[in-house]
C-alpha cells in the first residue's frame, strides 16, 4: 500500500477548526495564530518495546502518541491546538492501523486537537513521533524557572499507577499506564497562577528536580502526603514509594505556587483532585520527611538511554 493511500486511508478526517488554514494534503500545513498569543510547541518519539510493550493495543498506542504530548503542552499552561505524525513501521498492517488511528483521533477528539500533517515511512521498528502545537498569552505561559521559595509544591491525580501496571500487566491500573489522561483544563487554570510547572513523565524525583535546578532552589517532600492510589496501599512502603517517586509514565501535572493563589485554584473547582506534597525551601537539593522525620531516599527516575 502507497504511502499517500495510507494517509488518505486512515489519517486524513479531516474537520473544520479555528486557526487551521491548510491541513493534510500539501507539503506543509498552514494554521493563522491568534493576536496576543505565542505558539508552544513540543514533540515525543514512542518507541516499542522501549515506551510501551510490544503487545498494547494498537488503540491505546494511537491514544498515548497523542495524550503524552498533550501532557507537555498543559504545562506550559497552553490551550492544545494540532499535531503532526511521524510514523515508521516494519510493514501495512491494516488492523493496527486501524486501530491506531481510532485511538489517536479518541484522544484529539476529546482535547480538541486536529491532526494536520506528517509522514509515514518504512522502518525496521515501530516508532512514531508526535509534535503538538498550542496557544498561550504572551508572556504567559508557565515555565521551570519560577518556583518561589515558600511555594507549596503540589501534583494533580495519583502518582506511580502506571509504573505499577508496567510490572504487573492485566491488572487494572493498566489502564493507566495505556490511556493517560493529560491534564490540559487543570494546566490553562494555572495560568497567572502557578510560579513553576512541569508534567511526570521520567517520575516526581526525576522532574521535580528540572524544577529545582532551573529556579535555583530546594525542596522538601512529605511522603506521607503523596497521592498514591488505594489500589497501591497494600504493598510494601518502600515499594509505593518506588513507583510514585521514581516510576515515571504518570502524566500528570507537579507545580509550585503560593498558598494564596492555590486557595484560587480551589474556588476553580479543577476536574482533577490536586494534592500538597511539600514546600520549596531555600536549602538546594531535594530531602524527604515521613510525619514530621528526616527519610533518607536513594532513587532515581527513568533514564532514556540507560
Amino acid at each position: 500500500m502507497a504511502e499517500f493511500s495510507i494517509i488518505e486511508t486512515y489519517f486524513n478526517r479531516q474537520h473544520a477548526s479555528n486557526q487551521v488554514d491548510l491541513g493534510i494534503g500539501d507539503d506543509s500545513a498552514l494554521i493563522s495564530p491568534p493576536d496576543q498569543h505565542q505558539l508552544v510547541i513540543c514533540a515525543d518519539t514512542l518507541v516499542s518495546g522501549r515506551h510501551f510493550p510490544t503487545h498494547t493495543a494498537a488503540h491505546a498506542v494511537g491514544w498515548k502518541a497523542v495524550a503524552v504530548n498533550l501532557s507537555d503542552i498543559a504545562a506550559m499552561a497552553a490551550k492544545p491546538h494540532s499535531i503532526l505524525l511521524a510514523l515508521s513501521m516494519p510493514t501495512v498492517d491494516h488492523e493496527w492501523l486501524q486501530g491506531f488511528s481510532d485511538g489517536l483521533y479518541a484522544c484529539c477528539d476529546r482535547y480538541g486537537v486536529q491532526l494536520i500533517g506528517g509522514d509515514t515511512t518504512q522502518s525496521p521498528h515501530l516508532s512514531l513521533t508526535v509534535t503538538a502545537m498550542g496557544w498561550v498569552e504572551t508572556g504567559k505561559a508557565v515555565r521551570r524557572s519560577g518556583a518561589q521559595i515558600g511555594d507549596l509544591i503540589v501534583v494533580s491525580g495519583s502518582i506511580g499507577d502506571a509504573a505499577f501496571a508496567l510490572q504487573h500487566l492485566g491488572h487494572p491500573l493498566q489502564q493507566r499506564l495505556d490511556y493517560p489522561t493529560p491534564r490540559c483544563e487543570l494546566g490553562q487554570q494555572l495560568c497567572g497562577l502557578a510560579s513553576s510547572m512541569i508534567d511526570i513523565s521520567d517520575g516526581l524525583i526525576q522532574d521535580l528536580g528540572h524544577i529545582l535546578t532551573a529556579s535555583q532552589v530546594g525542596a522538601k517532600i512529605a511522603l506521607e502526603q503523596l497521592p498514591i492510589n488505594t489500589q497501591l496501599q497494600g504493598i510494601a512502603e518502600h515499594l509505593r514509594w518506588q513507583y510514585a517517586l521514581a516510576g515515571g509514565d504518570d502524566y500528570e501535572l507537579c507545580f509550585t505556587i503560593s498558598e494564596a493563589n492555590y486557595q484560587k485554584l480551589l474556588h476553580l473547582q479543577p476536574e482533577v483532585t490536586t494534592s500538597v506534597i511539600g514546600r520549596i525551601q531555600e536549602q538546594s537539593g531535594l530531602s524527604f520527611t515521613l510525619h514530621g522525620h528526616n527519610q533518607p531516599l536513594q532513587l532515581h527516575g527513568y533514564q532514556h538511554f540507560a
